[in-house]
């Protein structure tokens, strides 16, 4: 029997298109999913560092007030040492503003002053948002004072005075000379969806 060969068909290397489109499918579909997710991360991130530097930021103007309102001074026989607290609102939300002396400590850089600096605190409101602005100058000096944002975009700024017997919203030296016993300072921040509130307690030792 002579012998016959048979030709049998092999299959050709390689992938076939329709196989070529499934995995472009597929890498396409991971690639996203880890494109968004890896820009997730980074959103909450800055979410997490805006909000670090928001509550530093916060500490720091509570622990700032506490310091000047232990260290205020007024002295009857002077005028220009004072407190005043004046009760205001913006949009329904308390606004205070805040005015009196404190003893600070000499300036750094050696320029002839005294040791009385007068401060206030104040509310700007731009377009609906709150920004609590801090000026200060020498009491004896002559430079008019320029406000500074000492932290934006608070939802309220509370100030109350305790004046023995119960807190209240306004104080005048002229009116009653006199430094409250206490004060309480109260800012009030959004943090996600919520409002919430922070609070720092001071006792006026110069007396």
């Amino acid at each position: 029997m002579s012998g016959i060969s048979r030709n049998r068909a092999t299959p050709a290397g390689g992938f076939t298109l329709l196989e070529l489109l499934v995995a472009l499918l597929l890498l396409v579909i991971v690639a996203g999913a880890l494109y968004s997710s890896y820009f997730s991360v980074v959103r909450a991130r800055e979410r997490a560092e805006e909000g670090s530097e928001e509550r530093r930021e916060l500490q720091e103007t509570l622990d700032r007030l506490h310091r000047e309102l232990d260290a205020a001074y007024y002295q009857g026989s002077d005028k220009r040492t004072r407190l005043v607290v004046e009760d205001r609102d913006s949009y329904g939300k308390p606004a205070s503003t805040l005015e009196f002396v404190t003893v600070a400590p000499p300036a750094a850089d050696g320029r002839p002053a005294s040791d009385l600096v007068a401060v206030k605190y104040a509310i700007r409101e731009k377009e609906g948002a709150l920004t609590l602005t801090r000026e200060a100058t020498d009491l004896y000096g002559s430079v008019k004072p320029i406000p500074y944002p000492q932290m934006e975009s608070i939802r309220s700024f509370l100030v109350e005075c305790d004046d023995g017997s119960q807190w209240v919203r306004s104080w005048d030296t002229a009116l009653n000379p006199r430094l409250p016993k206490r004060l309480r300072i109260t800012i009030a921040v959004r943090e996600g969806e919520k409002t919430v509130e922070f609070a720092t307690l001071a006792r006026p030792r110069m007396r």
